[in-house]
């Protein structure tokens, strides 16, 4: 196995802190997304294109971003590039008046992220720390990065009362800080691969595709953090019509941070697949919970389990990709899975605005039937030995 011959603690704590700043700015920004949109007039049909638009571009550039880093056998340049890129692009969305141009820039402000995400992850799986726990300590600091960043966006906007819009642009220059950790991260140089980008991709073991194509299912159920804020809405007014969405979304955070590190060190000893399926199932307990009662209680519980949900998952499929690649096609492989499931979320998200449109039950029991079918699917497929 080729590793960097860097510390690898160094390599995956200063990857890890580049991401903790860069989510303080992001999450400035997700949670008020959604407000920010309907503010501006969009609907909820609207805002899902939004998220699976968001989510597509995000993770269909990865693949070409990974590719293209293995090609010149460079990691570093394409992870600069993304952090700066995506600081760059929150201020024009800031700027935006009506919400088609909001719409616009809110889908490129992905585009550092789809350039920087498969040429980080794959210097993290080759830093030789032990995929899981490298995964997760760098999914925990960039959540912890968010915890602090909702926290930031609910004091900015509930009891200093700024604007969308000025909240928007201090994200922006709070991601700018994520450039420095990065720049002292020593690179990965491999052998420069000379293949197409088709080439490279059939190089991939027959066994990330069809990981690939199993955990797609989710992908397509996973109707994302948007409705969860729109849902939560539903239940308040006055000040908390905007101030309990972000409260709730900061617990999301916490419980986010807070089991990605034990849950990565778990799949570890345990078994990833394990893993994932009890994430798997948490996403349908929270879909169902959502289709049948809406009420505080439930809103509160729901965030928490898609908080596990996201600990679990958002790390450990990545690190199952991982150990399923050679190293020298990580970012291939990875760019790879965050493709196909970036192109399922773009249909995923307008069936689920769609759906909000009829009625919001319906989003979240589309979301549990989807999952149930994938789960299902999976299941068979690891004890067929698919993967």
């Amino acid at each position: 196995m080729q590793e960097n011959k860097d510390n690898p603690n160094k390599i995956v704590w200063l990857l890890g802190i580049t991401s903790f700043f860069n989510d303080i700015g992001g999450e400035m920004l997700m949670p008020i997304l959604p407000l920010f949109l309907a503010y501006l007039g969009a609907s909820g049909l609207v805002i899902g294109i939004v998220a699976g638009l968001r989510e597509a571009i995000s993770k269909v550039l990865q693949v070409f971003a990974g590719y293209w880093s293995d090609r010149v056998g460079k990691r570093k340049p394409f992870v600069i590039f993304g952090y700066f890129f995506s600081g760059f692009s929150k201020i024009f969305l800031a700027i935006s008046t009506i919400w088609p141009l909001a719409v616009l820039f809110s889908a490129t402000e992905r585009i550092g992220k789809g350039v920087r995400e498969a040429p980080r992850d794959a210097i993290i799986a080759t830093s030789g720390m032990r995929h899981g726990k490298a995964f997760a300590i760098q999914k925990s600091l960039d959540t912890a990065g968010g915890i602090l960043g909702s926290i930031l966006v609910f004091v900015l906007y509930s009891i200093l009362n700024l604007s969308f819009k000025t909240i928007i642009l201090v994200a922006a220059g709070v991601i700018f800080l994520s450039l420095i950790p990065v720049t002292f991260v020593k690179d990965f140089k491999s052998k420069p691969q000379k293949q197409n980008i088709i080439q490279e991709m059939r190089k991939l073991p027959k066994s990330v595709w069809l990981f690939i194509v199993v955990t797609s299912f989710f992908a397509f159920a996973n109707y994302g953090y948007m409705f969860l804020i729109l849902r939560a809405q539903q239940n308040f007014s006055g000040f908390w019509i905007i101030a309990a969405p972000l409260l709730l979304y900061v617990l999301f955070n916490i419980i986010y941070a807070g089991f990605s590190v034990p849950f990565g060190i778990l799949a570890d000893k345990i078994g990833r697949r394990r893993v994932m399926m009890t994430g798997y199932l948490l996403f349908i307990l929270m879909s169902v919970l959502l289709a049948i009662f809406n009420n505080l209680i439930i809103l509160i519980i729901a965030f928490m389990l898609f908080g596990l949900t996201y600990a679990i998952l958002q790390s450990q499929q990545k690190a199952e990709v991982a150990d399923l690649t050679p190293d020298e096609l990580d970012a291939t492989a990875i760019g790879a899975w965050n493709t196909v499931t970036g192109l399922v979320a773009l249909p995923a998200g307008f069936i689920s605005g769609y759906l909000w449109e009829l009625n919001s039950s319906y989003t979240f029991v589309f979301g549990a039937v989807v999952c149930t079918i994938g789960l299902v699917i999976f299941y068979f497929a690891r004890k067929l030995n698919w993967f």
